[in-house]
């Protein structure tokens, strides 16, 4: 399955997120895309660095982050995933051994729904190798 398939069927095609986005782990290359969902270089390196921030209360976690130019307070950053919520809207970013799904859900979807679509295609991306 291409990249652009995984974004179009396996993420926005389960109707519980309207927009994402497949990036490398560094950043530095967009493998897939929804139409008009553009994050920057900038928003996708202060995500990546969050993965990496070891300290009890990661930066991420007190400022927020910004994704496609909106603000997102976080509610989850782990070694695995940043979850953010704006109102009813929120993102899902799920990083796997060579990927990172950037993800996010529009009000009318419940996190709960958004989040096990992401996460469960994490883990398989990380179970076949990606």
């Amino acid at each position: 399955m291409s990249w652009q398939a995984y974004v179009d069927t396996s993420l926005v095609g389960t109707g519980n997120l309207d927009r994402a986005a497949i990036f490398n782990t560094q950043g530095t290359s967009v493998w897939a895309s929804s139409h008009g969902f553009t994050v920057s270089p900038t928003e996708i390196k202060e995500v990546i660095a969050s993965y990496s921030d070891t300290s009890d209360v990661k930066k991420i976690q007190s400022g927020g982050f910004r994704i496609a130019g909106e603000k997102y307070m976080t509610i989850k950053a782990d070694e695995k995933s940043v979850y953010g919520k704006k109102g009813k809207e929120g993102i899902v970013i799920v990083k796997t051994h060579q990927a990172i799904l950037v993800t996010h859900y529009p009000e009318t979807v419940q996190p709960g729904q958004a989040t096990n679509t992401v996460e469960q295609l994490g883990d398989y991306l990380m179970g076949v190798g990606y």
